[in-house]
């Protein structure tokens, strides 16, 4: 493989080769939606009209300047995230796909998933997006109830969404979508009633979120005035245990904490994510995680995040060829971290042997003892033969087990 360089950044200005590696996820940042969901916090605008083509000749230069660092890596999926990648005008998608199998090498079963709202107007567009070379999309219907779609400031109504999802179906040989649970006011009768039609609707894969309060949202403000409610721990531990229920007679599982497929769909992107492979993140905010080779031999996992708000990673695209704000080494220990907050989401857990190769770590000396054999004895972990996962029961305490598990 070619060897190329790549520049630390914050990190003093040392140089690493890139390590060889079989894959490389893309993922490409569209930051701007039509309004501003009460619940978000993800890094999306507002704009009172879209720079599209500065925009996109701007993801372009950056997905340039990257692949000349990266060399013809071995490229596995692409992801449009928002944002409502949706709005992106459709021979744009066509344009950054074609850009990316030339400056990578495409797998034969690349997939290029796009986030699409199910609103009439984004719907128009389904037929041209898959033109374009999108082979999956995801669909952010959210609910199929319209007082909650109107609590959640959606956009479509649930005919909407029930079209979309249609529409998609007919289009794209594989579809997914998200709902949000343990809403305000929502019993689990109702959740009940509602997973079921909506996984008579599903394809092959399904997003399953409970709606939490995120600093900075609308949402939040409401929680701290008290006039917004959920529900407590253990009605919200509920609720997940249905889900993961209906699901299954649906025949899809749970191979993520939040994410429920048949055999066989899940998605390969986000699965570079969780397995703690190389991805390559572009557009404002996304972020980068590429193993790497250092001066002395050791191999590194280095992070990257480009500028946060549009139009300052414009401004330093057009000067620099990319909008890198900080790109870092990381420790044996963030390493290990990383991998494991990531790795024990899976149903699949993670093995010792891989652990090893991703972090340098051997993966006892970075679990607290005490805190892994009481979670064994408690029914939450299972920890066999260099194999570690969470349970069905560990995966719904997953965010407080990992806090104290991991050193």
């Amino acid at each position: 493989m070619q060897q190329n360089v790549i520049s630390s950044g914050t990190a003093g200005g040392a140089t690493s080769r890139l390590a060889p590696q079989d894959s490389l996820a893309l993922y490409i940042h569209w930051p701007f939606c039509l309004s501003k969901c009460p619940y978000c916090d993800f890094n999306s605008h507002v704009f009172p009209e879209i720079p599209h083509a500065l925009y996109v000749d701007a993801l372009q230069r950056e997905l340039a300047h990257e692949a000349t660092r990266l060399g013809k890596r071995r490229l596995t999926s692409i992801f449009f995230g928002g944002g409502t990648p949706s709005l992106m005008r459709p021979d744009d998608v066509a344009r950054l796909i074609a850009e990316a199998t030339r400056l990578f090498q495409p797998v034969d079963s690349l997939e290029v998933t796009l986030e699409a709202n199910p609103s009439s107007t984004e719907q128009a567009r389904l037929a041209a997006i898959r033109e374009a070379g999108v082979n999956r999309v995801s669909l952010g219907v959210q609910s199929l109830d319209d007082a909650a779609l109107k609590r959640l400031g959606r956009q479509h109504d649930a005919g909407e969404a029930i079209r979309a999802l249609e529409m998609a179906r007919h289009l794209f040989d594989r579809v997914s979508f998200d709902l949000i649970y343990a809403r305000p006011d929502q019993t689990i009768s109702a959740w009940r009633d509602e997973l079921h039609q909506a996984l008579a609707l599903a394809s092959d894969h399904l997003s399953l979120y409970q709606l939490t309060i995120e600093p900075g949202t609308k949402f939040e403000a409401e929680a701290r005035q008290g006039r917004l409610i959920l529900p407590d721990g253990d009605e919200a531990a509920r609720f997940y245990e249905v889900t993961g229920e209906i699901a299954a007679l649906h025949g899809l599982g749970a191979y993520e904490v939040s994410n429920y497929a048949r055999p066989g769909a899940e998605s390969r992107h986000n699965l570079a994510y969780w397995r703690y492979d190389d991805y390559l993140g572009i557009g404002p905010g996304a972020h980068s995680r590429l193993t790497c080779v250092d001066p002395t031999g050791d191999v590194q996992k280095w992070a990257a995040r480009r500028h946060r708000a549009p139009s300052l990673w414009l401004e330093h695209v057009n000067q620099d060829g990319h909008g890198t704000k900080a790109e870092t080494s990381l420790g044996p220990e963030a390493r290990a971290r990383e991998a494991l907050l990531m790795g024990l989401r899976l149903q699949e857990g993670l093995t010792s042997e891989s652990f090893m190769r991703k972090t340098g770590q051997k993966l006892q000396d970075c679990l607290d003892a005490t805190i892994l054999g009481a979670a064994r004895d408690e029914g939450y972990l299972t920890f066999e033969d260099g194999h570690i996962a969470a349970t069905e029961s560990g995966r719904i305490r997953l965010e407080a087990l990992l806090a104290a598990l991991v050193l």
